[in-house]
């Protein structure tokens, strides 16, 4: 039986991180949610040697000073789970900056390995880093990588296995201010007492730094409840002293003793080279607030000319499959002298079901390949940029472009992106506006739909839909800006990260652990949901399948007056929208189980839409309420006033947009 290891990846946000974690994984790993909240945990392994090494991704983070979530998982992760090594991705053409969480690291500590990363950035940046020199001062390994590449990921799996054998407890210290030092000296002392079992120079500076995390933590874990009142008179006495802010003046020295590393092993040549010099000269076109936005829309509208032109004949292709497969099946069955519900019951409700979502897998697949490339290039920052000063206009924080780009693979990671913004004004609106991003399960109904009335323009309309949802999401939180919010908008403050050449295993690694998430809700959801609308269409018993008087039909009539005025007032269309609250998927899952398939609805769907009234149904099926999980999550993110909020007020955009859509364009027509 191999020996385990445990290893935690920590490092900045674009450090690399996600690379180097595919890199060690492959396809080894898995997605789930952190304990207790919605952000998203990613777990892997590989076998090295003797040794099996389970592989934790903490999220992307500049400190461990638990102000956002994202740090609070991480340090928390570090304290109670006690990884056997901390590999800390270090992005190497910004060395200051990323040294900080390498020093927090260092005083916890923690038996750390430090990966030099992007090595070639910083190489053509002109910056020459003595690895071995640092390793001596830290008295820790330091390797080289360059992630995108996958080149120096052997070194680093041999050094796993080296510090794991050494086990190395840091001695590393920052000499603080004098002040800072003789508080620390008295308040160690106190922790000795209470039988502390962390490090104590560590707790002694978070306490002095107010951390009301530990704070909390030393409370509950060791019962030391006058913790507050023993500390608040050495930092009024640090402040009153030095005239300082103690955090202002622990930042400051540890700044100062990184500063005083670097100059120990780092050389700095003034002549670049030319690559660096193209990527400035690219970022001048590419956040040009001129070109900025038209570049953004024709990458958009690029992306969908793709999604159809090439994912069209790959979906073809599986329609035929699973036409062949009902077809196939009825037959077998029929033979076999099977009853007609039984045929019934696996043609039409779980081949025509299913089968009708699986045939636009293509489709998503290469939506996802593109976002997956856009984000390892570095593109997708950029596009929050450039979106910054419109989103500011209409009352938005440029970061809340992040979580709406996010939005076009899914809602649900895309709201817990939204604890990345320090404004809970911010967070509310990008919240409450998200759903209306168009997700990847829409997808499925805008394929099936252009395909059949809009066949030579399937990338533009789609694209149109997108681009609606984008301009809605700012529109609705503008009003609810005025509303509900009145501050002003804080300035964007981002950082940009380098140009770099996507690593085509990652981009492939992310492309199918999304797509995976889609697969599982067509063997979960869809096909639950496919099952029971054929039972509701199949009963009472005699009636004919999925006609007026079956229980589903019944349950269309009622709300089909309601889509009238939109144009798709058959109850069909009604009992598609109904349970598209489950999951988007299964509108169109739901329309092929009761028109028997997705090559029977080619064939069906002319006779009760038009161009006009099918455009205003995928407007209705982008708008309306949110699917059930991003309702969790919203419900889980905010409380029960913003949820009903947003349920309201899409299901109503939606009904009315949809209505707007078909009045004025018969008026028009």
């Amino acid at each position: 039986m191999k020996k385990e290891i445990k290893i935690a990846l920590a490092g900045n946000p674009n450090s690399g991180k996600t690379s180097i974690f595919n890199n060690l994984t492959g396809s080894h790993q898995h997605v789930g949610n952190w304990p207790g909240v919605t952000v998203e945990k990613k777990e892997g392994y590989f076998f090295y040697n003797e040794y099996k090494i389970s592989v934790v991704d903490l999220p992307g983070i500049y400190s461990l000073s638990a102000s956002t979530i994202d740090e609070k998982i991480a340090r928390d992760f570090l304290l109670d789970e006690k990884p056997d090594i901390v590999v800390c991705i270090v992005d190497s053409s910004n060395l200051e900056r990323n040294f900080y969480l390498v020093t927090q690291l260092l005083e916890m500590k923690q038996n750390l390995i430090i990966d030099l990363n992007m090595i070639d950035i910083a190489e053509a940046k002109g910056l020459k880093i003595d690895e071995n020199k640092l390793s001596l001062m830290l008295n820790f390994p330091v390797v080289k990588t360059i992630a995108n590449k996958n080149k120096g990921t052997d070194i680093l799996k041999k050094a796993i296995i080296t510090a794991y054998q050494n086990k190395k407890i840091s001695d590393f210290k920052i000499k603080y201010n004098k002040k800072i030092e003789e508080a620390l000296k008295r308040v160690i002392p106190l922790l000795e007492e209470n039988n502390v079992k962390e490090d104590k120079r560590w707790l002694a500076l978070k306490l002095l730094e107010g951390d009301q995390h530990i704070i909390h933590r030393i409370k509950e874990k060791y019962k030391i409840h006058n913790i507050e009142d023993k500390i608040l008179p050495e930092v009024t006495k640090i402040e009153k002293e030095t005239g300082e802010d103690i955090i202002t003046l622990i930042v400051d020295n540890r700044y100062g003793y990184i500063k005083g590393m670097l100059n120990e092993i780092l050389q700095k040549s003034f002549k670049r080279k030319i690559s660096w010099e193209v990527s400035d000269q690219i970022d001048r076109i590419i956040i040009n607030r001129f070109l900025g936005i038209p570049i953004f829309l024709l990458i958009m509208y690029a992306t969908f000319q793709l999604v159809f032109t090439v994912g069209g004949p790959v979906a073809d292709l599986i329609d035929t499959f699973f036409s062949w497969l009902g077809t196939a099946t009825g037959e077998i069955l029929k033979n076999a002298g099977a009853s007609d519900m039984l045929i019934s019951f696996f043609v039409d409700g779980v081949i025509g079901g299913v089968g009708s979502v699986l045939v636009f897998l293509p489709n998503i697949l290469l939506l996802f390949l593109v976002i997956s490339f856009l984000e390892d290039t570095g593109y997708m920052a950029r596009a929050a940029f450039v979106m910054d000063k419109l989103m500011h206009t209409l009352g938005l924080h440029g970061k809340s472009f992040i979580p709406m780009i996010l939005g076009f693979g899914c809602n649900v990671p895309a709201i817990m992106a939204t604890r990345t913004l320090e404004s809970e004004k911010d967070r509310i609106l990008t919240i409450l506006v998200n759903p209306l991003i168009s997700c990847s399960a829409r997808l499925p109904i805008y394929v099936l739909f252009t395909s059949v009335f809009f066949t030579k323009h399937q990338g533009l309309v789609v694209f149109s839909l997108y681009l609606l949802g984008i301009v809605l999401a700012i529109v609705v939180a503008r009003i609810f800006k005025n509303i509900f919010f009145k501050e002003e908008v804080a300035p964007l403050i981002m950082e940009l990260p380098p140009y770099r050449i996507p690593q085509f295993k990652s981009v492939l690694i992310q492309m199918w652990l999304r797509a995976k998430v889609f697969l599982i809700k067509a063997g979960t959801i869809i096909f639950v949901t496919v099952v029971l609308i054929w039972f509701l269409g199949s009963l009472p018993p005699g009636v004919e399948y999925a006609s007026e008087k079956s229980i589903i039909g019944k349950i269309g009539k009622i709300f089909a007056p309601i889509f009238k005025p939109a144009g798709f007032g058959l109850w069909q269309a009604a009992v598609a929208l109904v349970f598209g609250i489950l999951a988007k998927e299964v509108v169109v899952g739901t329309l092929g189980t009761l028109f028997g398939g997705e090559e029977g609805l080619s064939q069906i769907l002319p006779h009760y839409f038009t161009p006009l009234s099918a455009y205003g149904f995928m407007v209705m099926s982008l708008i309306y309420i949110p699917c059930i999980a991003t309702i969790a999550v919203i419900k889980r993110e905010t409380n029960w006033k913003w949820t009903l909020l947003a349920i309201g007020y899409s299901l109503i955009l939606g009904w009315i947009m949809a209505v707007l859509i078909y009045q004025i364009g018969n008026i028009l027509n």
